[in-house]
């Protein structure tokens, strides 16, 4: 893959959910504690409210990360926006709200990182889910290099790749399908992302003889990520920040004056 058409050099590493294991996950106390530790790329998912606005949310209830409870889709963004994301994390931090994707974004090009972000459309709502977000990640990206947009959801993925042409987008399964290359050239993608246990030797040379990368979910155990590395993967998606170096990060991230360098 030819890293001027992803517009910044790939890491090894990513943030899964922000800041994996060390903050309230999808957060910007995340992002923060992310960049701090030299990171150059994080990983989060965005969900739409009932207004239609992209939020970052992994999964289609709010009881496990947030102090509500009931669906993403049926909360408005006013309701989210009172929302305590921190407090079931840890007592450190209570009062951590549930970040806009705008707020994300600002985030993200304050603290110099880049980012993988993953449509997470609740269901029936893929097309509009994978629409909203490409057009608001092209328009929170302009004037600098865009984030890699992934999906489990194919419909997702046509949605985005019809709303934002250009975007780069990323092919996202458990278990990579056998006609993958020919899904990648449907949606235009660059890299193929998949489930780290069960990665194969022999998609992983197709791949390499394609020049595509393969990014793999969710490693925390820095041998495993050693292994993965030596076998021709190109990137992990880590909780264990903390754990899993990115020997590939780019130095100079801009720092974040904001908190009075408070990590929450």
């Amino acid at each position: 893959m030819s890293e001027a058409r992803l517009g910044w050099r790939l890491p090894r590493v990513f943030a899964h959910r922000c800041g994996g294991a060390l903050a309230p996950e999808n957060s910007l106390a995340g992002l923060r504690i992310a960049a701090r530790l030299g990171l150059a790329a994080v990983e989060f998912d965005v969900m739409l409210s009932a207004d239609g606005s992209p939020w970052l949310l992994h999964d289609e209830t709010l009881e496990r990360t947030t102090d509500g409870a009931g669906r993403v889709c049926d909360a408005s963004d006013e309701r989210l926006r009172r929302l305590d994301a921190g407090v079931r994390r840890h007592p450190a931090f209570a009062g951590e709200r549930v970040p806009t994707l705008a707020a994300a974004a600002a985030a993200c090009r304050q603290l110099g990182l880049h980012a993988n972000v993953e449509i997470k459309p609740a269901a029936g709502c893929e097309e509009l889910t994978g629409a909203v977000v490409a057009r608001q990640v092209q328009a929170l990206w302009a004037g600098s290099a865009p984030p890699l947009v992934s999906s489990f959801s194919e419909v997702a993925l046509a949605a985005a790749r019809l709303a934002a042409p250009g975007l780069p987008l990323a092919c996202l399964y458990e278990r990579v399908p056998a006609d993958w290359r020919v899904r990648m050239h449907q949606f235009g993608a660059l890299t193929l992302h998949c489930a780290a246990a069960l990665v194969d030797d022999r998609m992983l040379a197709e791949a390499r003889a394609c020049g595509v990368p393969v990014l793999c979910y969710t490693v925390n155990d820095p041998l495993l990520a050693s292994a993965l590395f030596a076998r021709g993967v190109a990137a992990v998606f880590t909780d264990r920040i903390d754990r899993i170096p990115d020997g590939n990060a780019a130095a100079g991230h801009v720092t974040d004056h904001s908190s009075g360098g408070n990590t929450r």
